[in-house]
């Protein structure tokens, strides 16, 4: 076909299942607009570059394909830094296209000349330019094969405005389907020796779980071995939160009491304690060599697809009788939910943070994709909110960049259409992306957006005065109405002060259409209790 290098670019996209484009409208990225257009695919335009990267994200973490961010050159690049990022600490699928400036006036000052790549290669999988358009067919289809294989991760091309508008015959190649490596049979046979020695084994369940869509497989292992399960990230909802062998809140007593802990699809980092379990054995099985653990000690790891792997070691155990165990920790977690029941019952103004998943909770379905975006408030959503099915749930992950909310729901609402899309905001992460209710309305997406707004940076606020006994650049405006700032962006806003009027304004706000922002005063004495540290 002989079309022009932006076209082609869209095209090639188009092969991989890719029908929506997130972007800021630049010049540098014209050709690519005018392909998209040709090639009917939807282009989502937001406020700021990095939503667009983060909503191409969420795409890729709620179906496992990469999702796509198109931005201009310079600034329009720079400004997907921080999101890439954090795609890249995710392992998230993810495609950014940015436009470059034209080659031949390269060195001569061009408008936003400059060069990315060496500012975004130590932050993806690969960086590349498309120096002629002909090739630009092989460089999309590679950037896609290497943003979808394990270790997934965000991958970044460019191209200059010259090869977007030049034309070029290309043939297109066929798409081959990635191989998937067979699990070693002894390796599989010595982790199955170490889970049934153990007694008091648990299971965690990360990301690459549902990225893999590997699940099922975990579900099998926990069901013939009686094995605890506890999700880590993307991997909430790997077990539906009635499952008998489902777990969230027994943490503690699991990790200090356990013999055997089976880490699946995540790292060994802050999260999990740097995979410090007393005295614990530790199974790391996780879907690229790079990904295995090495700063503790390893009774077994393997390597490879994890749905291969997991279902290799649900054939090769035995079934087991662990009730004792299960029961141990099944009391441990009925006590922390009772405590978690009488905390979110507490009244009072301004709210308890907590109080506000009192109202909520008893409102989501099982379709409801939750995004959390920020510190302490978001703290509180993830401990009390379970997620009833995989990919129900995002947060910002290990790098922990505040202002993903906003991009992410925009990527859900694309990726899960018929879903319904709660953003939990701190008011300071609300702060980051705001604007972008602007772009929820233009684009007709239905999201409930409810801040948690205590005026203050609560997770560094309250730390700072245990350290130091004083704080600095930690307050925000009191009392801010961002309900009003919605309505002036064309949202419904509501303004709850007191725990008699959140019932009434989550309701409606769940069930009208459009978009609805609940700004809801919470006091800013309480502190998330939390044990992972900055060291």
């Amino acid at each position: 076909m002989n079309l022009p290098g932006g076209q082609h670019i869209v095209k090639a996209l188009t092969r991989h299942g890719v029908d929506a484009l997130f972007t800021l409208s630049g010049g540098h990225v014209f050709p690519i607009y005018d392909g998209a257009v040709k090639e009917d695919v939807r282009l989502i335009d937001v406020r700021h570059e990095q939503t667009a990267a983060f909503a191409a994200e969420a795409v890729g973490k709620l179906t496992g394909r990469p999702g796509v961010a198109v931005v201009t050159a310079g600034p329009g690049v720079t400004n997907t830094v921080s999101a890439v990022t954090a795609a890249y600490e995710n392992g998230s699928p993810l495609v950014v296209i940015g436009g470059r400036a034209p080659a031949f006036r390269w060195g001569q000052g061009s408008l936003q000349e400059f060069d990315h790549i060496p500012l975004m290669a130590p932050i993806t999988k690969h960086a590349a330019t498309i120096s002629d358009q002909a090739d630009a067919v092989d460089v999309v289809d590679h950037a896609w094969a290497l943003s979808s294989t394990p270790k997934q991760g965000p991958v970044f091309i460019d191209a200059g405005i010259d090869v977007q508008v030049s034309p070029a015959e290309i043939d297109y190649p066929d798409i081959d389907p990635p191989l998937q490596s067979a699990p070693d049979p002894a390796l599989i046979e010595s982790i199955a020796g170490l889970i049934e020695s153990a007694e008091r084994p648990v299971i965690v369940a990360g990301s690459a779980v549902q990225l893999a869509g590997a699940h099922v497989d975990i579900r099998q292992i926990a069901e013939k071995g009686a094995i605890p399960v506890f999700a880590n990230g993307l991997g909430r909802g790997t077990l539906a939160p009635t499952h008998p062998m489902a777990f969230s809140r027994a943490r503690s007593v699991a990790f200090k009491s356990a013999d055997l802990v089976v880490v699946v699809g995540t790292p060994l980092d802050f999260r999990l304690g740097f995979g410090q379990f007393g005295s614990a054995k530790v199974v790391h099985i996780v879907d690229h060599a790079a990904g295995v653990a090495d700063h503790v000690d390893i009774a077994a790891a393997a390597v490879g697809d994890l749905p291969g792997v997991l279902a290799a070691l649900a054939e090769t155990i035995s079934d087991a009788d662990r009730n004792d165990w299960v029961e141990t920790l099944r009391t441990a977690e009925h006590v922390k939910r009772l405590e978690d029941r009488d905390l979110m019952a507490t009244d009072g103004a301004p709210l308890h943070p907590a109080r506000i998943y009192h109202d909520l909770l008893p409102l989501l379905d099982n379709d409801t994709v939750v995004i959390g975006d920020g510190g302490d408030f978001v703290s509180f959503a993830g401990r009390f909110i379970d997620s009833p099915q995989p990919g129900r749930w995002l947060d910002p992950g290990p790098f922990g960049c505040l202002g993903s909310g906003p991009g992410y729901a925009l990527g859900a609402a694309i990726a899960a259409p018929e879903s319904s899309i709660v953003l939990l905001a701190g008011d300071g992460a609300f702060g980051f992306a705001g604007i972008e209710i602007d772009t929820f309305v233009r684009h007709g997406i239905d999201v409930t957006v409810i801040i948690g707004n205590n005026g203050i940076w609560g997770l560094e606020k309250h730390p700072m005065q245990a350290f130091y006994g004083y704080d600095v650049a930690a307050d925000l405006q009191t009392g801010t109405r961002y309900d009003q700032l919605a309505e002036s962006l064309g949202a419904t806003g509501h303004f709850v002060t007191s725990p008699e009027q959140l019932r009434p304004a989550l309701e409606e706000s769940l069930s009208a259409a459009g978009v609805s922002v609940v700004n809801v005063l919470t006091d800013p004495a309480i502190a998330y209790p939390r044990s992972a540290n900055l060291m």
